[in-house]
C-alpha cells in the first residue's frame, strides 16, 4: 500500500525519527534507544517512512542503516512554501501598518 508523505509525517514519533536520521543514517536499534517505546514499534513507524519513500534503507554488511531520502523532503517543502509566501506577505502588511501607527503617535 503507497501512503502519503503527509501522512508519515503527521506522527510525532515519525517526525522524531526523520530529525534523528536527517544527521547520519541509524540501524533500527539505534533509533529504538531515543524512543520510550519497543523496538517493533519503530520498525512499523520505519517501514511507513519507507513506503512514503521519506527514508530508505542501506544494508551495510548484517545490518540496515535508514537514512533520509532528502528529495522527497523538497516535496513537503514546496507544499510549504505556499503558505509561507502567504504569511511573509500578511507579516509585512502588519509591518506596514505598525509604521503608520508609529508615525500618527510622534
Amino acid at each position: 500500500m503507497r501512503r502519503d508523505i503527509f501522512q508519515a509525517i503527521a506522527d510525532p514519533t515519525r517526525r522524531a525519527i526523520i530529525t534523528l536520521i536527517a544527521l547520519q543514517a541509524m540501524t533500527p536499534n539505534a533509533i529504538a534507544e531515543n524512543f520510550n517505546t519497543t523496538r517493533q514499534s519503530v520498525s512499523k513507524h520505519l517501514r511507513i517512512l519507507t513506503e512514503c519513500q521519506l527514508v530508505k534503507q542501506e544494508q551495510q554488511g548484517r545490518e540496515i542503516y535508514y537514512s533520509l531520502q532528502l528529495e522527497k523532503m523538497k516535496e513537503i517543502d514546496k507544499w510549504l512554501d505556499q503558505f509561507r509566501k502567504i504569511w511573509e506577505a500578511r507579516f509585512n502588511q502588519l509591518d506596514t501598518v505598525l509604521s503608520t501607527i508609529k508615525k500618527q503617535k510622534k
